[in-house]
């Protein structure tokens, strides 16, 4: 069958996402799955919509020389924003890449409320819709038969969602706990090995890791929107990241560092929720961990979530990155692409 894919933005994630189509393309054929790119939309190099197919190798080479992909436009139809590309692509799959909105989760939530009314599968690396519109839009691509995937929004391609999903029926998950933050990681353990921290926020820029402003990563906003999604979707309890009111790194200091490490320890922002009664308490904040922890040894950008329910005690997944500390935008991206392939196989 042939699948129309529409990218609601088209920066490192969607990139490598469109190049990992074209990797897969013998072996998506080999299952009987054919595509072709219909619509594209960039936060500033335009808009592109072709029902017929655009030319992504064309639209690869036109952003990252920074120039606009609105020559590849073929539309019948003014493509002034993203909801026109959404409205105008034909696409069958929707996925959905604008910058996360730890606030509202806007303007993610309008793209896949739309492409699910218009009958499309809506697949996101953003964590913004999950944390503040999981219910509805769950309940809106059931009524409409198609999925609403977002297994990449944690732990990047790693499976946490659909694992703790379908391999623990009626467990009943009675604590999370993990690091969630791969940029955090790569600070502390640069700041430990005697970089200052100004530097190692830099180095953590100029491998991508890091936004050109960090504060997401660093004053822990994107850990904990990370948390918020974890809780709402697992622990069916509605969580927002103000809820959670992060604490990040900016406090710890290289004295604190040596200090912990002449003990055996070392700092980690720590993510964590538990269930207490019939609430749940959640947080996120640098916490000092010794060589007895799980977290201990996930250096670099790694990593982990451990799960504790009433029948299995800490089950844990780990995303470990390989020594060159550079985690890119392909894991990710894979999350996405098997989110596509799940949802087309059902």
């Amino acid at each position: 069958m042939h699948y129309k894919l529409a990218l609601i933005g088209f920066g490192n994630v969607a990139r490598a996402l469109a190049r990992l189509f074209i990797r897969k393309h013998d072996l998506l054929k080999q299952q009987g799955i054919t595509f072709s790119f219909t619509g594209i939309s960039t936060g500033s190099h335009g808009f592109a919509v072709n029902p017929n197919g655009l030319d992504i190798q064309k639209a690869l080479e036109l952003v990252e020389s920074g120039k606009d992909i609105s020559s590849l436009n073929n539309s019948q139809f003014p493509i002034p924003d993203s909801l026109a590309v959404i409205r105008h692509s034909s696409a069958d799959v929707m996925f959905e890449n604008s910058p996360v909105n730890t606030q509202t989760g806007q303007p993610a939530l309008d793209h896949i409320r739309t492409a699910l009314n218009l009958g499309m599968h809506a697949i996101t690396a953003n964590k913004g819709p999950v944390v503040h519109g999981y219910r509805e839009l769950t309940a809106l691509a059931k009524s409409k038969g198609k999925c609403f995937g977002f297994e990449s929004t944690v732990l990047g391609g790693a499976p946490v969602f659909s694992v703790y999903r379908e391999a623990f029926p009626l467990a009943e998950l009675t604590s999370i706990k993990g690091i969630f933050n791969a940029t955090t990681n790569v600070i502390l353990t640069l700041m430990e090995n005697g970089e200052a921290y100004d530097d190692a926020v830099k180095y953590a820029q100029s491998i991508g890791l890091a936004e050109t402003d960090p504060t997401n990563d660093v004053d822990g906003w994107d850990a904990a929107i990370k948390v918020a999604a974890l809780v709402t979707v697992l622990m069916d309890t509605p969580m927002t990241p103000q809820q959670v009111n992060p604490t990040g790194i900016r406090g710890i200091t290289p004295e604190m560092i040596a200090k912990a490490k002449a003990e055996g320890k070392r700092y980690k922002l720590v993510c964590s929720a538990e269930k207490v009664g019939d609430k749940v308490e959640a947080s996120v904040a640098p916490q000092l961990v010794d060589s007895t922890s799980p977290l201990y040894g996930m250096m670099n950008s790694s990593t982990g979530v451990t799960f504790r329910t009433d029948v299995i005690l800490d089950y844990s997944i780990t995303l470990s990155e390989k020594p060159g500390m550079k985690g890119g935008p392909v894991e990710t991206a894979y999350g996405l692409f098997a989110d596509f392939v799940n949802a087309v196989k059902k």
